[in-house]
């Protein structure tokens, strides 16, 4: 038991750079304090004593802010960075280094008994506000933004943003490594954060950057038309030249927007 609390003080160092030493990590991370309470609670839980495990978990929540109940199964160096708000569901299901961040809903949407909680394996990390919902599965070394709702399941090593929440890129496998030791020394991605385009302006910049390609292959096909001798009256066409989603890439210029036919 002193080997994990020791492992448990280690995550919670090696992730928050305003935690300076193992005193001040015991004594004032309510995070902490919540995964202690909680495996106490989930060990009754396991042993029939189901009303105790709520109650102490009721008290938990009272005491720290944060309601994980007993049911829940958490693996190891689980890390709960300020947590005020944070709701674990009864048959949530998570790995091993995993991070939660503030606000942070695990929550159920079916009133059906069984599996009706997420289930986040190894090295996830939830940005402050997020919701996943239902019986979704978000696997290893996946990043949900903040404030994000998921409601599917989550690819391997992806980003997701938005409402509902929707892929906004992934990480390489060749450099997923790299960038994991790299989060580990600057401490991790704090809150969730990705610079990543919103995947819906992303995709509309998409459209507009295939018709502006488009649009600059008609202006050509007018251009030989009227050298083959062809009639083709001018037709004013509105402007899309600066047409842009804020938080995409701009479309990029064509050498027909001067001049369309």
């Amino acid at each position: 038991m002193l080997k994990r609390l020791k492992e448990d003080i280690r995550s919670v160092m090696d992730r928050d750079p305003a935690a300076r030493n193992a005193f001040e990590v015991l004594s004032c991370y309510p995070g902490l304090h919540a995964i202690l309470w909680h495996r106490l609670n989930h060990r009754l839980w396991g042993w029939g004593l189901r009303w105790l495990a709520r109650f102490l978990s009721t008290l938990a929540r009272w005491l720290t802010g944060i309601e994980i109940h007993p049911g829940a199964r958490i693996g190891r160096r689980f890390f709960i960075d300020h947590g005020m708000g944070v709701v674990i569901g009864e048959t949530a299901e998570i790995g091993d280094d995993v991070t939660l961040y503030h606000g942070v809903t695990l929550g159920g949407t079916s009133l059906d008994g069984g599996k009706r909680h997420p289930t986040l394996a190894n090295d996830v990390v939830v940005g402050a506000g997020a919701k996943v919902l239902g019986p979704v599965s978000v696997a290893s070394g996946a990043r949900i933004g903040s404030n994000a709702v998921v409601l599917r399941d989550v690819p391997e090593g992806a980003t997701m943003v938005g409402i509902p929440a929707r892929v906004a890129g992934r990480r390489p496998d060749e450099t997923a490594r790299r960038r994991e030791e790299t989060a580990r020394r600057l401490g991790f991605d704090a809150y969730g954060q990705t610079d990543m385009p919103d995947p819906v302006s992303q995709a509309i910049n998409s459209m507009l950057d295939h018709i502006h390609a488009t649009d600059e292959r008609l202006v050509e096909m007018c251009r030989v038309i009227r050298k083959l001798g062809g009639q083709l009256e001018d037709v004013e066409l509105p402007e899309i030249a600066d047409c842009e989603i804020e938080n995409g890439h701009r479309p990029r210029p064509t050498s027909g927007d001067s001049d369309r036919s």
